[in-house]
């Protein structure tokens, strides 16, 4: 059989991808290994998802640090806005909650799969399931088509390789699309956990201690080698039983990856400001009336109104004061000592949970090799790449979605011609 364009890969970029190549009427075939498809972005944003976010242009690229830059054209033909708009023009009532996450009003990730794979059918886009490529076909500088595992074989001259990443691999996502990548000429860059858990030593760590334990507001700051803070990201963390979680520490991943990686280091050095908005000196200050206030109360007690139950102990011993203590006692040194703790709580990572565990994967290929315009390879005529197998990383809120859903709309309309 021939078709105008060959999608591989039935998720976010490749679904977006077979619906922008249909829309005039192209010959489309969309291949999935799976038994169904959308399965990634079935359980996104909590089984809610999470389809795009409602930031400016230049602010939602701030939030993929990972190459966003290489968006801005892809954004230009179909941007945050578009999303929101193409949804809401298929029945999808969408809200906006904090940060600018935009959500279905349903709350079921189930009517965003299934709107757009509606739209797949509705455009006569032929699916196929159950169809493990083998190969894509390469010859003289142009794309042939495809095989699959079965022996079976497609032609055509676009082909849309949108088959992932490694993350997530229990819904496909297990790296196949990285192999057809290079048989094409092109290169993978090393490929790591991105929105990752961390994971620590620390004897608080493993004691469980503080397993978990769950920090609002405050801030988990990276720091290199020569004492400079790489990145800070204020929002909520948690403690596990193996080192951190929850947003802020997922957004530190990244950063924590890329340091160990740079330097060869072993671990990595992250402190927790649990007051973000106060001085050292307002700490101390405050602190100090707490105790004043209460001064035949032991510290240990004072200090509940700051700090959890749990911390206390294990702030009270690293400033190295006795628990015990009463204000008329405190010894001004180590409650100063105590007040920077709070400021800057260390935390010694040693990496994070596995790239399979991990909510995005971190490189992919080399965008060098990638017109910007159309997502069309530099190497290989007719062949095109979206989504997560792309060199392109963003933070959880919904940014990793719409560069999935831009450059997919952006590989399916150039694939078929339209752009």
């Amino acid at each position: 059989m021939t078709y105008d364009v060959i999608v591989i890969g039935g998720g976010s970029a490749g679904l977006m991808a077979s619906i922008a190549a249909s829309m005039d009427g192209a010959k489309v075939l969309l291949v999935d290994k799976g038994d169904k498809l959308g399965r990634k972005l079935g359980i996104s944003g909590g089984g809610r998802c999470n389809v795009t976010n409602n930031k400016d242009m230049d602010d939602l690229i701030k939030h993929i640090p990972g190459n966003g830059r290489f968006l801005y054209s892809a954004l230009t033909h179909f941007s945050n806005k578009d999303i929101i708009d193409f949804f809401e023009n298929l029945g999808i009532r969408l809200k906006e909650e904090d940060n600018g996450r935009m959500f279905p009003v349903s709350d079921k990730a189930k009517t965003v799969v299934d709107a757009l794979i509606g739209q797949v059918r509705r455009q006569g886009v032929e699916i196929r399931t159950n169809s493990p490529v083998k190969m894509v076909l390469y010859k003289d500088g142009s794309v042939q088509g495809v095989r699959l595992h079965s022996g079976e074989t497609m032609n055509s001259k676009a082909v849309i390789i949108a088959s992932g990443g490694c993350s997530v691999p229990q819904t496909g996502s297990t790296g196949d699309g990285y192999a057809w990548a290079e048989a094409g000429g092109h290169t993978i860059t090393q490929l790591f956990p991105t929105e990752v858990p961390l994971t620590s030593k620390e004897a608080f760590i493993r004691s469980r201690e503080l397993q978990g334990l769950s920090l609002r507001d405050v801030t988990l700051s990276v720091w290199n080698t020569k004492g400079k803070s790489i990145i800070s990201h204020r929002g909520d963390m948690l403690f596990t039983h193996f080192g951190l979680s929850g947003p802020i520490a997922l957004r530190c991943s990244q950063f924590v990856v890329k340091e160990l990686n740079k330097s060869e280091r072993k671990e990595v050095l992250l402190t927790v400001d649990l007051f973000p908005d106060q001085s050292t000196d307002d700490v101390y200050n405050q602190s100090m009336a707490l105790a004043k206030a209460e001064a035949k109360k032991a510290i240990k007690n004072v200090l509940k109104p700051l700090l959890s139950d749990r911390l206390i102990p294990i702030m009270v011993e690293k400033s190295g004061l006795d628990d015990q203590l009463t204000y008329d006692n405190i010894p001004k040194q180590k409650w100063l000592e105590l007040c920077k703790l709070m400021k800057a709580f260390p935390v010694i990572v040693k990496g994070t949970l596995s790239i399979e565990e991990a909510f995005v994967t971190g490189g992919g290929v080399q965008l060098k090799e990638i017109d910007p315009s159309t997502m069309q390879s530099k190497l290989v005529n007719g062949l095109y790449f979206c989504g997560e197998i792309l060199d392109i990383h963003g933070y959880t809120g919904g940014y990793n979605i719409t560069a999935a859903f831009s450059t997919g709309y952006m590989a399916g309309k150039s694939a078929a011609g339209q752009v």
